[in-house]
């Protein structure tokens, strides 16, 4: 079974993501300071809307930096797996969910980034589930409000990014 506490990622993605990473934490705080800075300069913080929000937009910038810089931690960097009809992370599967006949990555958001693709961690009930299984396996997983959802795999491919 493939280890789900690293995050596989072409050498792109990798290189998108520490370019957000440096945008942010460079150019991106300097430039959020000074917003506050200014809109604190305004006078009576509890009416000013531009401190605020510029206050709430900063913390949603330091969220991300730290989601940024965990992920790049556990990350490997390597070409996807080559699809062998087994389940792994970095693979396009097509399966049949609950009736319906659904196609996603198995990975990371941030894999697929500007893609139409859906995407499912291996952390996620249905990754958990469908990790490791061969085309033709059934499993059921328990949804959040504990009805089963049968899964099939139908299908699984190289992901070509």
């Amino acid at each position: 079974m493939a280890d789900t506490t690293q995050t596989w990622l072409t050498q792109e993605a990798f290189d998108r993501l520490q370019a957000e990473l440096d945008e942010l934490s460079g150019p991106g705080r300097k430039d959020i300071a000074a917003r506050i800075e200014a809109a604190r300069e305004e006078g009576d913080l509890k009416e000013n809307g531009g401190y605020h929000a510029a206050k709430d937009e900063q913390g949603k910038m330091e969220a991300r930096i730290r989601d940024i810089e965990a992920l790049l931690k556990t990350v490997v960097v390597g070409e996807a797996p080559e699809a062998q009809g087994i389940v792994e992370i970095g693979t396009i599967i097509t399966a049949e969910i609950f009736g319906d006949k659904t196609r996603f990555l198995l990975g990371s958001r941030e894999l697929a980034d500007g893609s139409d693709l859906d995407v499912f961690s291996a952390e996620s009930p249905l990754g958990k589930a469908i990790l490791g299984l061969k085309v033709g396996d059934k499993v059921s997983y328990a949804a959040p409000n504990g009805n089963q959802i049968p899964v099939q795999v139908l299908e699984v491919e190289t992901y070509q990014g």
